[in-house]
């Protein structure tokens, strides 16, 4: 059939009859004909595709994503169709359409990414609490879910826990009544005092091991914060003196916790 019988024919045809017409039209055509009979098959099959993108809108993404993506798998459907196999077209497109609608849920729209498991038992565990909640007339349980979908409640509960990343929190969400703080701001923030745990309680030890003169030209230096000078003064030695001997005990102190740590 051409493109022009395909027109003519379509004056006495409800749109369904009209759409099979151009994809069996297709398959014997080639070239330009075939190319134009592609477009015009889509553009016929376009109200199945947008009629299952609703049947999942609500979920947490834009109604003209999902359009594109069924569209996207129509065409799928569209190339790969073969009429000489004596199935309907509908019932091959749908579950192209609805398998690509639901790799977009599965790729597109986790915060987080998770195994694909655990993405596959989400979309499960959904579908099952929505029929249980249907035929029980209650919200199910964790073991009314189990035994719908034949797997054990361990399995459930890894499923609703892996479910959490879908959805990411932003961390400038206000989390007080006047929007004065944000969750970030209760988040804590590294302390590099850690760092010096182990230092300050081997530090005692060490210094143990010094002289008496050593400890006190230390503790002068460093806790009393006096010059070389000073701590000369104090002690009666030069200041010469002081800074080899304050070098001598800096260099014990560094191998005896180079030992320790």
């Amino acid at each position: 059939m051409t493109v022009i019988e395909v027109h003519r024919e379509q004056g006495s045809r409800t749109p369904e009859a009209t759409a099979t017409e151009l994809l069996d039209a297709m398959a014997a055509a080639a070239g330009r004909d075939r190319a134009r009979l592609r477009d015009r098959a889509i553009e016929a099959w376009l109200p199945l595709a947008r009629h299952l993108a609703n049947r999942y809108s609500g979920r947490g993404e834009p109604t003209d994503d999902l359009v594109q993506t069924a569209t996207v798998g129509l065409i799928k459907a569209v190339d790969k169709f073969d009429p000489e196999r004596g199935v309907d077209f509908a019932g091959y497109a749908i579950p192209t359409i609805i398998g690509e609608i639901k790799r977009h849920f599965r790729d597109r729209t986790w915060s987080v990414r998770v195994p694909r498991r655990l993405q596959e038992l989400r979309l499960a565990i959904t579908e099952a609490n929505s029929t249980l909640t249907h035929n029980l007339g209650r919200s199910p349980t964790v073991a009314d879910i189990a035994t719908h979908l034949g797997i054990t409640e361990e399995e459930v509960l890894e499923g609703l826990e892996g479910a959490r990343a879908y959805n990411a929190t932003s961390l400038s969400t206000p989390i007080s009544a006047d929007g004065s703080t944000e969750l970030a701001d209760t988040l804590g923030g590294e302390d590099h005092e850690y760092e010096l745990a182990e230092t300050r309680v081997a530090l005692g030890p060490a210094l143990a091991t010094l002289d008496e003169r050593e400890q006190r030209i230390l503790t002068l230096r460093f806790y009393g914060n006096l010059t070389q000078s000073q701590i000369a003064d104090q002690i009666g030695i030069s200041q010469m003196h002081v800074s080899r001997l304050l070098t001598k005990a800096l260099t014990k102190l560094r191998n005896q916790l180079a030992t320790e740590i």
